[in-house]
């Protein structure tokens, strides 16, 4: 199991690290990105579903600003708590379970930068 997380890149990354890119989640090479903008002293927990509404998923740790999360598929649902606007969702995936985050808070870069090399779910 040791193997499996460590494989999914759960290691916080530096600031610097952005975007989308490439990266091995227990033995595949999949796009992963980083959290980003959370604030001090809070984390990003990681849902069933696209929405504030569905329970914790399992299998999860807490996410804070550079924890490493590999990239399943996009979706649309509630809106990021700290803009309501932004519905894009993602599937995310440490190798041993999925879960969506808003993709508000991850180093995308956006739908513009995403959306040609992430299939939607």
């Amino acid at each position: 199991m040791a193997a499996a997380v460590l494989g999914a890149g759960l290691l916080s990354t530096g600031s610097a690290q952005a975007s989308v890119f490439p990266c091995n989640v227990s033995g595949h090479v999949i796009n992963c990105t980083t959290v980003t903008g959370i604030d001090p002293g809070s984390y990003l927990q990681v849902r069933q579903g696209p929405g504030y509404g569905y329970p914790n998923q399992w299998g999860w740790p807490r996410l804070n600003n550079g924890d490493r999360v590999g990239l399943a598929c996009w979706t649309t649902g509630d809106g990021a708590a700290d803009n309501s606007g932004y519905r894009y969702w993602m599937r995310i995936d440490n190798g041993i379970a999925f879960g969506y985050v808003n993709d508000w808070y991850l180093s995308t870069g956006g739908p513009g930068s995403w959306q040609q090399i992430i299939r939607q779910c």
